[in-house]
């Protein structure tokens, strides 16, 4: 039998790591400007760190996650998102303390127990961001502006959807109004949805179900039963974003998948994903610190999946820059291939990559090598040159071709290094 990977789940090989790598670098560069700093957790946690923090009525919490007992009988599970273990970090290490306001970034792997499908795994990767301590609506701002940095940096064209989902003070009256209309339409409605009108009825309008979209259609909006904070928290945070000259949509049906979101709800969403068409999203979570046991403290944020990312990006037909070396060594002989192992070896010392035939071929094979790898530079030693202790330096790009002394070469490629050497 031959092994492979597990259903759900996916290899990264360098093919793909190099896009990766770069739309991870550009999630840093952002971050880095708007002067938020990496957290890095465990990959699991604590069972009931998601229970309270996530919802025990989410699909993520009962039915999605990689829940084991370990050994010493503690019952563990393998992260399905990150705002929870973030708080977690927050509350322990108590960074509310240290400072008014804690500005945190991760990208890491997830797990959920799903149906694998197009740009959804078992395993897979997210990005995210937190401002913690703060309730102004600069911050939700702040967030959703930093996202849509990313996707334009990418040249990915979304739409931001956004809503309010109120707080405790006014979301009970709205989810009184909201069980009564759905049970008027209650035989009608999904079996699960049928369940959530009982005990969360906010995520029937979040369901999937064509049926069930249809029946809410006319259901009650929660802009309508927002108190007057929540009501001016919201509008303050369109008036930002319309300063910012962030376009938007109001969706009232918008309510998210977690049920630890207050206020601002939000989600980019892109037409090249098809029925399933989010990017990513998030929103305000006041109450989540307090949950999990940690002091009153406001908190918004934001996650989207990597591998959704990618796919669009794909599908833009994205130009990924391409990692070459430099410079290609193409020794002649014996003697000339043990030199380019050697000064290779000093080319990658000096910062300079390079790379060399490993296989004893032909020079022209060597070329050829060469050419595909897009090195810029091809330096050729054979018997002659290495008597003469001189290279022949070819410019791939230019068709130029010159001597160069040995103990030359790394001073004439770093000088170069600046223009077309990486």
């Amino acid at each position: 039998m031959a092994y492979k990977s597990v259903k759900g789940t996916k290899d990264l090989l360098p093919a793909d790591t190099a896009s990766w790598l770069h739309v991870e670098g550009i999630i840093r560069e952002v971050m880095d400007v708007y002067r938020y700093g990496e957290i890095r957790t465990p990959i699991f946690e604590e069972t009931t760190i998601f229970a309270r923090g996530i919802g025990e009525e989410t699909d993520i919490v009962g039915k999605e996650m990689y829940t084991f007992t370990d050994k010493g009988g503690s019952s563990l599970t393998l992260r399905p998102e990150m705002t929870a273990p973030v708080i977690r970090s927050f509350i322990q290490h108590s960074l509310g303390e240290q400072t008014a306001l804690n500005k945190l970034y991760y990208i890491g792997p997830m797990f959920r127990q799903e149906r694998p499908q197009a740009g959804r795994y078992r395993q897979f990767h997210q990005f995210g961001f937190e401002s913690i301590g703060q309730d102004n609506p600069t911050c939700d701002a702040e967030i959703i502006m930093m996202a849509h940095d990313i996707y334009r940096r990418l040249g990915i064209s979304s739409t931001l959807k956004i809503n309010s989902v109120g707080d405790p003070s006014c979301r009970p009256q709205y989810r009184e109004a909201l069980q009564d209309f759905l049970k008027g339409v209650y035989d009608d409605l999904s079996p699960e949805s049928q369940r959530r009108t009982e005990t969360n009825p906010m995520r029937v309008l979040d369901s999937k179900n064509p049926q069930d979209q249809e029946l809410t259609r006319n259901a009650p909006v929660i802009l309508d039963y927002l108190s007057s904070e929540c009501n001016e928290h919201f509008k303050e945070t369109l008036a930002l974003l319309d300063s910012l000259g962030v376009p938007y949509e109001i969706d009232p049906r918008l309510v998210r998948g977690l049920d630890y979101y207050t206020k601002t709800a939000f989600e980019f969403v892109s037409a090249d994903l098809g029925s399933q068409d989010a990017l990513g999203g998030g929103g305000r979570y006041d109450g989540l610190v307090q949950q999990l046991d940690g002091k009153p403290t406001p908190a918004v944020g934001f996650a989207a999946g990597i591998e959704r990312l990618l796919i669009v990006l794909e599908k833009k037909a994205y130009e990924f820059p391409v990692s070459a070396p430099s410079v290609y060594l193409v020794g002649m002989d014996d003697g000339s291939r043990r030199w380019a192992f050697e000064q290779a070896i000093s080319f990658r010392s000096s910062g300079i990559a390079a790379e060399l035939d490993y296989a004893g071929r032909s020079v022209k094979a060597q070329m050829r090598e060469a050419n595909k790898l897009g090195a810029r530079y091809v330096i050729l030693v054979g018997e002659s040159e290495m008597a003469s202790s001189t290279a022949q330096v070819k410019d791939m790009k230019e068709g130029e071709q010159e001597e160069v002394a040995f103990d030359e070469l790394i001073a004439y490629f770093t000088s170069r290094n600046n223009e077309d050497v990486s």
